[in-house]
């Protein structure tokens, strides 16, 4: 017979749309996912939406993008349907409607017609007598004639659970071992709202049960209601499922849960929401891969590891439930990582999308531009964001006129006089018109010949050039950059960079 962490698993994510994903949200997803995928279950997307009134109809695409570009296809969902539908919350009201009067029926769920003033006056008068405050369970015991007059007068009302007065609730929780809670500290919960929607608490138990969840994989905010389920599930005599309740993610100081949106600590800024991840260059594999051995780990020995890898061995039991901090270095070093060990033309089409927008141009040349094809192997070693090749690559689709030299003494070499930086651009322009083959090899041997022959340094040789070519001092490397241009090109600029030099001396004269 299968254990409980072995037969196939029926797991969910089940966000609720009322603002972005953030990485421990994502987290959260990828293990469910995890799951799934190591047992041959199936992966749910549900929304619990619940709170009407915090619902950000921009949340739910930014949901499905975030996951989607993780690589956490769900199996049943809003946009796929499945046969446990409908998979949003708020249309599944005749559902809950349904068990909610089954509840109060069989005793274990009765309505409440508190006004908010009365709760409100119950409040302070617990305060002033300096009583625990919480709801006071006033209309649990009411007759059969009073309540039927407080329906009769028109008074919305809520339905409560009506927790066991006495005893104690145990949960268990498969990494952390059992949570008790004494039930009388459970005050009558609201589980359904006077404007016919249920609550998180009674809405995820209906779902749950109905949906066949087998394990429930969530963060550890949501040990406090374990409890509060458990007491749901006996009512309806279910069976509850597995819990999983992940360890917090901190933030990079240690010293606090993860923030919902970026921080800055000790002077550096930590992204925490996805689409600020994706926006800034972050390749989903490293994602999948940093993300993976928070609280959980593939191999002490093993930093690096593929998808098929991490399916194969990822176990709930292996879970560690201590909260950690986010090694956020690590995640820029395996993004770098990656980046160097892509193919170049899958490179190509990952920059396309970031280059077009910061640098103006058409995505869709770009994916095709044999520029851009040559140029990828040459910045590939030197990034380790997709955003950071921009600035490396910008001058190379510009016309030789949109290279400007603000600094003329930029293009003169360590140890070098302006003069003598003017007559290498001349030599070098010379030797530009006449190379043959116009290639890497080529250029670099001739160049190297000029430089010996003038007695310079290669450094100092090269330095206007590289200056003249790309408008920077730190460039991709030199020769293969000229190739890439051309020799049209490449001499143009040049002679651009060779008259503002000239000027620049002449000014000096």
């Amino acid at each position: 017979m299968m254990s409980d962490t072995q037969r196939p698993a029926r797991v969910r994510f089940a966000p609720s749309p009322t603002g972005f994903l953030h990485l421990g949200g994502l987290r959260t997803a990828l293990f469910n996912w995890l799951y799934a995928r190591h047992t041959g279950g199936q992966f749910i997307l549900r929304i619990e939406d619940t709170d009407q009134k915090r619902y950000n109809p921009e949340s739910l695409e930014d949901l499905k993008a975030g996951l989607r570009w993780l690589g956490l296809e769900w199996d049943e969902g809003p946009d796929k349907g499945g046969p446990y539908g409908p998979y949003i919350q708020s249309e599944r009201q005749e559902i809950y409607a349904h068990y909610i009067e089954q509840l109060i029926a069989a005793g274990h769920a009765y309505r409440c017609y508190c006004t908010a003033e009365e709760l409100d006056a119950m409040r302070e008068e617990q305060k002033a007598k300096g009583l625990p405050q919480g709801y006071d369970r006033r209309h649990r015991f009411i007759s059969a004639d009073e309540r039927a007059a407080l329906e009769a007068s028109g008074r919305p009302s809520v339905v409560r659970l009506a927790v066991p007065l006495e005893g104690t609730t145990v949960v268990n929780d498969l990494i952390r071992g059992d949570i008790e809670v004494e039930n009388s500290t459970i005050l009558d919960p609201v589980l359904f709202k006077s404007d016919g929607m249920p609550t998180y608490h009674f809405a995820v138990v209906v779902d749950d049960h109905l949906m066949e969840i087998t394990h429930v994989i969530r963060g550890e905010e949501w040990i406090s209601s374990a409890p509060l389920h458990k007491l749901l599930y006996e009512a309806f005599g279910w069976q509850m499922p597995v819990l999983v309740h992940l360890p917090v993610i901190l933030d990079p100081s240690g010293k606090g849960k993860m923030s919902k949106r970026k921080v800055v600590v000790a002077g550096k800024e930590y992204l925490a929401l996805v689409h600020e991840f994706m926006e800034a260059g972050y390749l989903p594999e490293a994602m999948f891969n940093f993300l993976t051995n928070v609280g959980w780990n593939y191999d002490p020995e093993q930093e690096v590891f593929t998808r098929e890898q991490a399916i194969a061995r990822f176990d709930v039991k292996d879970i560690n439930p201590t909260s950690a901090a986010l090694p956020y270095p690590k995640l820029e070093w395996l993004n770098g990582l990656y980046i160097r060990e892509m193919d170049p033309a899958e490179l190509q089409q990952r920059l396309a999308p970031f280059l077009a927008k910061q640098l103006g141009l058409d995505e869709a040349e770009l994916r095709q531009s044999p520029r851009l094809a040559k140029l990828v192997p040459l910045v590939q070693e030197r990034i380790k964001l997709l955003t950071e090749a921009w600035d490396k690559l910008d001058w190379a689709f510009v016309e030789a006129d949109a290279i400007r030299y603000p600094d003329p003494t930029l293009l003169i070499g360590k140890g070098l006089d302006g003069a003598q930086a003017v007559s290498i651009l001349r030599a070098g322009a010379a030797l530009l018109r006449s190379v043959e083959p116009f290639e890497t090899a080529t250029l670099e041997a001739e160049f190297r010949a000029a430089a010996e022959a003038a007695g310079v340094k290669v450094g100092s040789y090269f330095a206007p050039f590289r200056v003249a070519i790309t408008g920077r001092t730190v460039s991709p490397p030199l020769f293969e950059s000229m190739e890439v241009l051309g020799r049209a090109e490449t001499l143009a600029r040049v002679e651009n960079a060779t008259a503002a030099l000239q000027n620049h001396v002449g000014e000096k004269v």
